[in-house]
Formats: C-alpha cells, structure tokens, sequence
C-alpha cells in the first residue's frame, strides 16, 4: 500500500507515474499523470522520455455521456457505407480481445494541434470539461464538447472499459482506477516509453528510469489487488 500511496500523492501533486500493466500483456510501461494537471513541458517529456503515442484516458461513464463510441464499434456501423473498415476489423489483436480507442480531437484554440502547447491545451481543457459537464445532460454534454473541441485532431482518446479492472486490465483501466482513487478528474495523460533497440523499454529500464527520476513505478497487478478492495 505504501507504494500505492505514494502514486495517488503524486497524482495529486501533478507528478508523473510510471505504470506497467503485465509480462503475459503488452509488457509496456507508459508515464502517466493526471489531465488537469498537464502543461507543455508535460508533453515534451512524454515525447523525449517516453517516445511513444501520446494519448487521453477517460472513464466509460464520461464517454457515455458524451456520447463518445470505440472506434472499432464506430467502424462496424458504418463498414456496409464503407467496407474496407470491415477487412481492417481489429479481431486479432495479440494482448486484449478489444481496442480501447475512440476519435482523435483538437480543441479549438489550437492551430495545427500538434505542439507541445496545443496538446496541453487540449488535454488540460479535456478534464475541464468533464468537471463542468457533471451535472449536464447527455445532450448538453455533447454540444459543450462540440464548442470546445473538433475532430478529426491530435490526440486520441480512449475509454476504460465499463466495468474498469473486473473487465480489461490495459493501462487505460489502470490509470483511471487510480484516478477515482485519487479523488481527480477522470481523465489522464499517458504515453508509452520506448527503448532506443527500438522495442519497448524494458520492465528492468523503467524501473531504472523511475528510481532516477524519483518517481512511482507500479505494476498492474499492484494497482488491481489496491482498486478491488477499495472498490468493494
């Protein structure tokens, strides 16, 4: 617990994680922090130290009221219109029986939407969002989305699966769990670290990293065995 602890502090300071979901999963550590927090050198150092996507985690509950689908359930709709979505079906990923990704968004105040401040931008005004849009209907959820932010942008965004870590354990899960732990905003920032070999980073790297850095780093079955007694 003590480490747990010690994550949920950091969250709420703003501070990075570093989260690894499973040897037996992708066997990938990516930093994560809290969306409210984000600020551009947050994106720079997920770009610089992490190296992969850089992408947004919200709860199924915030999706659904948005109205936001999966992607791959938006593509299942509509492949009869367009039938090469139906030959890219995402039937066989090796780690999970599901992608978590829904559609890519810019805010509004953003120009091309890729920089360091543009992301922030729209990561930070994401969770804002979602602390205003608490006591709207789904309706009204929706349009304030859509005054605030456009798609197709820069960055993804992917929903936790309804029934969080009694369902899919990926890092979307797992960073939204500590969040509702943490008492934040449910939206986290996140990014898979990658190694220069052009792999992965290592379990063993990312430990290296975190105790240089001082930060947490946790694994998944950590972050589990915490939420299902905190969650019962």
């Amino acid at each position: 617990m003590e480490k747990i602890d010690r994550a949920l502090d950091d969250l709420q300071k703003g501070k990075f994680i570093l989260v690894y979901d499973n040897d037996k999963r992708e066997g990938e550590t990516d930093l994560i922090m809290a969306s409210q927090f984000v600020t551009p050198n947050s994106i720079r150092r997920m770009r610089k130290d992490g190296g992969g996507l850089i992408f947004l985690m919200t709860s199924y509950s915030v999706a659904d009221k948005l109205g936001l689908p999966y992607l791959s359930n938006l593509f299942s709709d509509i492949h009869n219109k367009y039938p090469v979505l139906k030959e890219l079906s995402p039937h066989d990923i090796p780690y999970d029986t599901k992608s978590s990704f829904s559609i890519y968004i810019n805010h509004r105040n953003t120009f091309t939407g890729i920089t360091d401040i543009d992301r922030s931008l729209t990561m930070k005004r994401f969770a804002e969002l979602i602390k205003k849009i608490k006591d709207y209907n789904a309706a009204s959820a929706a349009k304030e989305f859509g005054r605030e932010f456009r798609s197709p942008g820069h960055v993804p965004i992917c929903i936790a699966s309804k029934h969080l870590l009694n369902e899919r354990m990926g890092h979307t899960e797992l960073a939204i769990a500590l969040l509702e732990m943490a008492d934040l905003i449910p939206a986290a920032s996140g990014c898979e670290m990658l190694s220069d070999n052009g792999r992965a980073l290592s379990k063993k790297e990312a430990q290296e990293y975190a105790e240089k850095q001082n930060l947490v780093f946790l694994e998944g079955k950590e972050i589990v065995e915490t939420w299902k007694k905190w969650s019962r």
